[in-house]
């Protein structure tokens, strides 16, 4: 780790208080200078960082830049499995993601990014990621389970943003089958799981998780095609906590590496059905070529959805797209 490194992640430990220069050479086994030419660097960097004689250096608290240091200090020594490497812009975190797993990456790599160019969701739709307002991170998964159990990381991940969202905010998360959540009725969250396969065994060689969230409403709005559908956590005029990203990073890094470690069990299971905003509703089924009317009944056990179409027959679908019916 570089001394610019170490000092960043001093500072965030003390974030909003001072630290001399003398201390943070000594407690770094630096020379002051090295101190000084780290904090002009940053600085650089945009941290605000404060510099007052006899007082010494002080990581502003309206500091909002996502660091490996400033998730880090929310994650105890147990939780933390992961290995976080962060951009300030990329084209796609789940593209990066999938070229490191291509070249033998180790399971618990995460990239985030403060933007993504060619942020993607489902079925190749294009997933607004402006810089600063929102967390764009995948993570490199080797499960070694079938490809046919692979619906259960998408479902534990969003019980872990859900529990996330919920534990950093005042806000009930929801989810709608099958990967997205929901708060005050629009979109917050969508999660895009890919996955490499071996074809004869049908065993999962690696699984890319991407996940993206509206942490705060852009000042500029949303992009025109999803301003409706889309809102954010927080609104960004009232968003004061600057340190709330990486506290929901931590929290969903967490809670989902719990349930991915026993994901057999299915400990997640009966909160992903409760939180669902379909049961009851009258849905479309879409696909290319048609949408079908019917009526979700239930999630069952494998998460597969329990629907009554208007001839009176029952299907279960194990993927693709609904929406609800107004």
């Amino acid at each position: 780790m570089s001394v610019k490194d170490k000092t960043l992640s001093v500072l965030e430990n003390n974030k909003g208080n001072y630290i001399s220069g003398a201390d943070l050479a000594k407690e770094l086994s630096v020379s002051r200078n090295a101190i000084w030419k780290a904090i002009k660097s940053l600085q650089n960097e945009g941290y605000n960082i404060y510099a007052v004689t006899n007082k010494g250096y002080c990581l502003s608290t309206d500091t909002d830049i996502l660091s490996s240091q400033s998730i880090s200090k929310y994650l105890n020594k147990k939780d933390n499995n992961f290995n976080i490497k962060f951009y300030k812009t990329i084209n796609s975190t789940n593209s990066a993601i999938k070229e490191l797993a291509i070249n033998e990456e180790k399971e618990g790599t995460v990239i985030i990014s403060e933007e993504q160019t060619e942020g993607r969701g489902r079925f190749g739709r294009k997933f607004h990621s402006p810089k600063g307002t929102g967390i764009y991170m995948s993570i490199l998964l080797r499960p070694q389970m079938h490809a046919s159990k692979a619906f259960l990381i998408t479902a534990a991940t969003a019980v872990a943003v859900a529990e996330a969202i919920e534990a950093v905010s005042d806000k009930e998360a929801k989810i709608k089958w099958v990967n997205d959540i929901y708060c005050d009725n629009k979109k917050v969250c969508g999660i895009l799981t890919e996955a490499s396969f071996d074809f004869e065994s049908g065993i999962i060689d690696y699984a890319v998780l991407g996940i993206g969230i509206n942490v705060r409403i852009p000042k500029e709005g949303f992009a025109e095609e999803i301003k409706d559908v889309a809102t954010g956590i927080f609104e960004y005029e009232t968003s004061t906590s600057t340190d709330i990203r990486s506290k929901l990073i931590a929290e969903i890094l967490r809670r989902f590496w719990h349930y991915y470690k026993h994901i057999e069990d299915k400990s997640f299971l009966e909160s992903y059905k409760s939180r669902s905003i379909l049961i009851n509703k009258e849905v479309n089924i879409l696909s290319s070529k048609s949408s079908e009317k019917a009526t979700v009944l239930e999630i069952d056990n494998d998460c597969r959805l329990k629907v009554q179409m208007e001839d009176g027959s029952i299907r279960l679908l194990f993927s693709g797209e609904v929406s609800i019916r107004m």
